[in-house]
């Protein structure tokens, strides 16, 4: 039987197990590791009884290997060890929790959102965040008042899978954070709003100090669909960091803005490759007529992406 061969048996799994109450931590970590490879729910009782094992490489190999399982009994155990005071173990539980896709896990994860470890919190929210909990959305609203960045962006994570409309004010509240890792994931969760609100936020968030989150906010106006971003976009194309004016240019051409293909033409001599395919792109997606003398002095372009994206974009004029 190889390593990544189910169990023939479950006198297999018994047999491994086994070596969990070997008095040498190496033993049983590798039992473990076993039992995970194993890939049989016949292990999982063991690697649950291996949670409380005394030996920190043990538990942290525990937690990887329940990150596996995905059942509700797996995140139960994976949210007792996010609490481990051993670093490792905690971050390897927490990285497991977040891949639990079972909504019946939202229960045993849910009680973490209130820990008095920030980290545990923010664990417990990034856990919850694909679970879709209605039940989570009263402590991630209350949580956008916590002490730690850290906790009010897992908690905003929570907020927006939701898509919730009555939730706006709080996002919005959200892109004024002191903390710009905030802001930037509450542009981003404003995105699933066609509300002229959520794209009057995402616009002003346009000027943020931070370039993260200003690249964030074009993006997030590119799926909100608002022509009203258009010139607030078309000011970004001159910004400092490329990575925004290339954000810029994919929401432009997604809005079909019409009425700054100028300015994105003169991007297609920029020296940076990625910013003429993105110029191509969106004057491919807005297709007018004005852009084609712009896009044929372009055709050969030496960066051989750049030649094929200027190529399609022309055909949208035929």
């Amino acid at each position: 039987m190889s390593a990544f061969d189910p169990f023939e048996d479950f006198g297999d799994a018994e047999e491994i197990a086994a070596r969990l109450a070997d008095a040498d931590a190496a033993v049983r970590r590798l039992a473990v590791i076993d039992l995970a490879e194993a890939a049989s729910a016949d292990g999982l009782p063991h690697l649950l009884a291996a949670v409380s094992d005394s030996d920190e490489s043990v538990r942290l190999q525990v937690a990887i290997a329940l990150a596996e399982f995905g059942t509700v009994e797996a995140a139960a155990a994976l949210a007792t060890l996010v609490t481990d005071l051993d670093v490792a173990v905690a971050r390897a539980a927490a990285d497991g929790l977040a891949e639990v896709k079972d909504a019946g896990a939202a229960p045993v994860i849910l009680p973490l959102a209130f820990d008095d470890n920030a980290f545990v919190r923010a664990a417990g929210f990034r856990g919850l965040k694909g679970l879709r909990s209605q039940a989570a959305l009263g402590p991630a609203l209350a949580a956008m008042k916590d002490e730690s960045a850290e906790v009010r962006a897992e908690a905003l994570g929570v907020i927006a899978y939701l898509k919730r409309e009555e939730t706006l004010p709080s996002l919005i509240a959200a892109t004024r954070d002191a903390e710009a890792a905030v802001r930037a994931v509450a542009v981003n969760a404003l995105s699933f709003s066609n509300q002229a609100a959520a794209a009057f936020a995402v616009t002003s968030a346009l000027h943020d100090e931070s370039w993260q989150v200003r690249a964030a906010a074009a993006e997030s106006l590119g799926r909100i669909g608002h022509a009203s971003a258009i010139d607030g976009l078309a000011v970004g194309l001159s910004d400092d960091y490329w990575e925004v004016r290339q954000k810029c240019l994919n929401a432009l051409g997604r809005l079909k803005a019409r009425t700054v293909v100028s300015e994105i033409a003169a991007l297609l001599s920029s020296d940076l490759a990625s910013l003429r395919k993105e110029a191509a792109a969106a004057l491919g997606e807005i297709a007018d007529p004005s852009s084609h003398a712009a896009l044929m002095v372009h055709v050969s372009d030496a960066d051989p992406d750049v030649r094929k994206t200027v190529r399609w974009a022309l055909t949208r004029f035929v």
